[in-house]
């Protein structure tokens, strides 16, 4: 009969895993998996079989997250926490979350298979909103688990107007008890989680795995303007309060400003005109800022120098301007014991050492405020992410699922 174990190969083995899952998806390209949507329920009852399978005790938690435990020699923790998120945004890949979920049930799998248990328990957590895409509720899972999911959260709404205790209502969850979702902090001895890396830097040394570092700190805003809409044919130039033109002075100031920052990257990602229509001078133009720096100075000091220079651009233009933050997360680094014990397990691999930061966000950051963490980068082709084209390779999935055993199987606490 044949088993999850019968393919000998890791990478294989993961791989195939990844495809399944990720045909659980809304119809389209790529794979579009929302928190609290009926293949966010699908997908996890799929990862509780799996974990089930795999010797461990699964379940869905009260926030949507799945959670599998495989105990301590003594039947039960503390645990050493791991995996990622199952969300993803519109039109994903199949490895950004997903692969390092798969990787750490992978893990477990082979320990059960062989009997081995240790003096901690292992917990798998397949996130269920880390992308925070349907509610605009980034990393609303790990805050779940960490105890911090807040009332900012249940007044959130989706695109249609359901909000999200609504939402959980519909999925099967009762939003009154979402705290129990959350972890006692002397039951957790750590966090590690394998990512891809959503960029270019482990390809270009050619390498498999990198040892990530830090996590930037992140801050994302709304900026709406609002001017006069007209007629496009019979206001003049200099008479305009075009709001169009000064969003597009922002766009060129986010890329000026965030340039000048050392390690610092910013992003507008949406622009949305109103009416948006050939013949009208826009009335109404709201857009989106993403700034990130490994430094929470640099960070904070380049949209403090964005936000003026947005106020200077609009009264020039003659356009009234508001900026609304709906995201200011503090970069967060690894534990030094943690990326020294990776560093074993990734020579252990056979692989040559690479650190490098992490430019986007990670469940990893939630976590960081209930337990110490670290986390391995698995290569991805041409740093290629939030997209149907991203591709990783077997042999780079197993030489990150070998890293992690290794990090597991010799895990000594934070030092």
């Amino acid at each position: 009969m044949s088993t999850y174990l019968s393919e000998a190969d890791a990478g294989k083995r993961i791989m195939s895993r990844c495809d399944e899952l990720g045909s659980i998806s809304e119809p389209g390209e790529g794979v579009t998996r929302l928190y609290l949507s009926p293949e966010h329920r699908l997908a996890a009852e799929v990862l509780v079989r799996w974990m089930q399978d795999a010797g461990m005790d699964a379940r869905i938690d009260e926030a949507g997250n799945v959670v599998g435990r495989y105990h301590s020699v003594n039947g039960g923790g503390p645990y050493l926490v791991t995996g990622s998120h199952m969300d993803s945004v519109v039109n994903a890949g199949r490895y950004d979350g997903p692969l390092g979920v798969l990787t750490s049930l992978d893990c477990v799998a082979v320990l059960g298979n062989q009997g081995r248990r240790f003096p901690f328990g292992i917990e798998v957590v397949a996130f269920a909103d880390e992308e925070g895409v349907r509610f605009r509720t980034t990393l609303a899972g790990s805050r779940a688990v960490t105890g911090r999911f807040g009332e900012d959260l249940f007044a959130a709404k989706d695109a249609n107007g359901v909000s999200l205790p609504t939402a959980m209502r519909e999925f099967g969850l009762d939003p009154a008890k979402v705290h129990l979702a959350a972890h006692l902090s002397d039951q957790v001895i750590g966090y590690v989680e394998v990512h891809i890396e959503q960029g270019p830097v482990l390809q270009a040394a050619n390498l498999p795995v990198g040892i990530v570092t830090a996590i930037s700190g992140q801050t994302r805003a709304v900026i709406k303007l609002k001017g006069a809409a007209n007629h496009a044919g019979t206001v003049p130039m200099g008479m305009r309060h075009d709001p169009l033109l000064a969003a597009s002075e922002i766009v060129l100031e986010v890329e000026r400003v965030a340039s000048s920052f050392p390690n610092t990257v910013g992003t507008v990602g949406s622009l949305k005109t109103e009416p948006g229509v050939i013949n009208v001078i826009p009335g109404d133009v709201s857009l989106t800022v993403d700034l990130r720096s490994q430094a929470d100075c640099d960070r904070n000091a380049a949209f403090a120098e964005l936000g003026a220079a947005f106020e200077l651009i609009a009264a020039r233009r003659g356009v009234r301007l508001e900026i609304d933050k709906i995201l200011d997360l503090k970069s967060c680094p690894c534990a030094p014991s943690f990326i020294s014990q990776i560093e074993s397990a990734v020579e252990g691999a056979g692989v040559r050492l690479l650190h490098l930061p992490s430019g986007a966000g990670h469940d990893g950051m939630a976590m960081s405020e209930l337990t110490d963490i670290g986390m391995i980068f698995v290569r991805c082709k041409d740093g290629i992410s939030h997209s149907p084209d991203e591709s990783v390779t077997t042999e780079d999935v197993a030489v990150g699922a070998a890293a992690l055993l290794r990090f597991i199987e010799n895990f000594q606490g934070n030092q």
